[in-house]
């Protein structure tokens, strides 16, 4: 059986709740919501806008163009991670800023930036992956699972 608790106990447990309740900090699921919306958006409308210029005034096809837009997309977010600017953005926006293929880039990028001190080798190289290694990792391994899904069904016949 447990002792009886103190005063003192009882005391420093309120005092500790008191602490916890103080310093934990309290989100606005809307503004997080509203400020990811409109970060994603940004992100969207240049991505949009790379398309367009692409393929009206570079005269790229449609796929030619996507690939320039994902391309510029994730060298300005390496550049923006590079200044030490990116992780401001996603500060504010959240997953608006994570989720597209900047955020991606970001999440290789910031790594390379944070281990350069220690080499080429053992920081560089064998911190680069620490963030994107599991997405990498388990995106293909989903996309083998739901193949083999596909390739199955399609055996089967149940797909034609």
């Amino acid at each position: 059986m447990s002792e009886p608790k103190s005063q003192e106990q009882i005391s420093l447990e309120k005092d500790y709740e008191e602490y916890v309740k103080r310093i934990t900090p309290t989100h606005n699921l809307f503004l997080q919501m509203l400020k990811a919306f409109i970060t994603g958006g940004i992100i969207c409308v240049i991505g949009q806008f790379l398309l367009n210029f692409a393929g009206k005034t570079l005269g790229m096809d449609k796929d030619m163009s996507g690939s320039f837009c994902s391309l510029v997309l994730v060298l300005i977010s390496v550049l923006l991670t590079g200044f030490n600017i990116y992780p401001s953005i996603v500060k504010f926006g959240g997953a608006g800023a994570l989720v597209p293929i900047t955020g991606f880039a970001n999440s290789v990028a910031a790594p390379a930036v944070e281990f350069k001190k220690e080499g080429q080798v053992f920081g560089i190289g064998c911190k680069i992956f620490t963030i994107a290694g599991p997405v990498i990792l388990y995106g293909i391994f989903t996309s083998w699972v739901l193949g083999l899904g596909y390739w199955i069904l399609k055996v089967a016949g149940v797909l034609s």
